[in-house]
């Protein structure tokens, strides 16, 4: 009988051994005594077992707070004996307010099998913040001195004032040979200076038109988007091309409007078809098929090429040396 209560109680220390411990949190400041504006350490050490899992505690910068965080350190390892560890995290912290602050107890969450809980350490931290004395019976206080003006010395400039000079020249220098070698062309300085002349109505429908195209608007299911652009663009070329207020006209008006412009048949019934088609989709929701919206992009297309001006070629200038000899 006392064999078996000796072993027992073999077994219960052995359990008792196996089953770790609630890990130990120690906190404490180095230094605990700084001038306002100083950094300072908060060290948390932990002592648990391998299989624990804690997690240190996450500062934040809060409004009103009478510290500030600065750097938060990695954590290390101090310690380790079999399964036992000893762990510690540092955080360099600054105070900009002058007194006495109780910074509480750090803490740390812990974690083990189904246990999730939140370990304090056993006592608070203290910081005490000083500020700096004045004894003003030793030392006597001044008013802030005005600011003191020196001569001028143009020594000080003599150097940028030459460079300035030197670079005033070769820009001047540059611009003489560039007029010389313009009249030389056949051309003035001052056209390299105006602006490009407007394009062609047809030139900018064109392009607007490639543009759309690329855009790929009715393989995407836009529909209404595509139609909208497409008509945009042949009111901005009528605009243009005829001066008639396209833009602010239905399609019904813009038709009326054109029968006076001498269309050819073909590119007359083709802006025709486009309206009514756009006027389908924008307000009756119409999705037309694909051939449709190939169809109508074409007919746009030609309606601009056959109904543009014709391009006025350029006369050659004669040559007043041949007028001489002759």
């Amino acid at each position: 009988m006392k064999r078996l209560f000796t072993t027992l109680l073999l077994l219960m220390g052995a359990a008792a051994q196996a089953q770790p411990s609630v890990p130990t949190i120690t906190a404490h400041i180095a230094p605990d005594s700084i001038l306002i504006g100083d950094r300072f350490d908060l060290v948390v050490d932990v002592d648990k077992d391998l299989v624990q899992v804690v997690e240190f505690p996450q500062f934040e910068n809060k409004p009103g707070s009478p510290v500030e965080l600065y750097k938060e350190h990695p954590i290390d390892t101090l310690e380790r004996d079999g399964r036992h560890l000893k762990l510690r995290k540092r955080y360099t912290l600054a105070a900009f307010e002058e007194g006495k602050w109780n910074l509480g107890r750090p803490a740390v969450l812990y974690a083990d099998k189904n246990i999730v809980d939140t370990l304090w350490a056993r006592d608070s931290v203290y910081l005490e913040v000083a500020t700096f004395q004045i004894d003003s019976t030793s030392q006597s206080i001044y008013d802030v001195k005005p600011q003191w003006n020196l001569p001028f010395r143009f020594g000080e400039v003599s150097g940028y004032a030459q460079w300035g000079a030197l670079a005033l020249l070769l820009l001047l220098a540059a611009a003489y040979a560039l007029k010389r070698y313009l009249e030389s062309r056949g051309k003035r300085f001052g056209d390299l200076f105006k602006a490009a002349p407007p394009q062609p109505p047809h030139v900018v429908a064109i392009k607007a038109l490639e543009a759309l195209h690329h855009q790929k608007l009715w393989q995407n299911n836009k529909h209404k988007q595509y139609y909208s652009a497409l008509t945009d663009i042949l009111r901005t070329y009528i605009a243009a091309r005829w001066s008639i207020g396209a833009m602010e006209m239905t399609s019904d008006e813009i038709i009326e409007a054109m029968r006076s412009a001498e269309l050819p048949d073909k590119a007359g019934m083709d802006l025709t078809a486009i309206l009514r088609d756009a006027d389908l989709v924008k307000f009756a929701k119409a999705t037309p098929e694909a051939e449709q919206n190939e169809a109508d992009y074409l007919k746009a297309y030609y309606f601009v090429e056959e109904t543009k001006l014709a391009e006025e070629e350029p006369t050659e200038e004669p040559d007043p040396m041949n007028n001489q000899n002759t």
